[in-house]
């Protein structure tokens, strides 16, 4: 991926920052709808590990994928900071669990590489790049690609089922 391409040098990237662990990371403030507290969750039976439960937001079914358990990371404990970060994903809404949000910012988007080589590949294609700002490292993800269109599918699924 050219990072080169992706953005225009002088564009300014808005974005949301939030905390797994001590890691930080980004989502692109266009995708993001609202960030709410996390609330009581319905579990819905034979779903991804990564998938915590749907939740019930103003009517609609939305699905909560745990971003800490889709990447890997050691499972934590809610906390007063854990909050949902309701995005839109290919015309459908997800909730993201994180565990607290830092912060907008705005990011010149000279300031942003592309991935090291080492963590590119299949696992990985979600990280668009890394944004440096105030000696700091930022995680820039493609919300889009966070799952797959197999995912994507079967996460409709689970918010009809969960209604049905």
């Amino acid at each position: 991926m050219d990072i080169k391409k992706d953005f225009d040098k002088k564009e300014v990237l808005q974005l949301v920052t939030f905390r797994l662990g001590n890691e930080e990371f980004s989502l692109d403030i266009l995708r993001v709808q609202e960030i709410i507290r996390h609330m009581d969750l319905t579990r819905v039976p034979r779903t991804p590990e990564f998938v915590d439960g749907v939740i019930n937001l103003r009517g609609r079914v939305i699905p909560v994928l745990d971003l800490r358990k889709r990447f890997g990371l050691p499972a934590d404990e809610k906390t007063n900071d854990t909050r949902i970060i309701v995005v839109d994903v290919d015309d459908r809404t997800v909730g993201l669990k994180v565990d607290a949000v830092s912060e907008v910012l705005r990011l010149p988007s000279d300031t942003v590489e592309p991935p090291p080589a080492i963590v590119t590949g299949a696992e990985s294609e979600y990280i668009k790049g890394v944004g440096k700002l105030d000696g700091r490292l930022l995680i820039l993800l493609d919300v889009a690609k966070i799952l797959s269109r197999t995912e994507r599918d079967a996460l409709g699924g689970v918010a009809l089922n969960a209604v049905a």
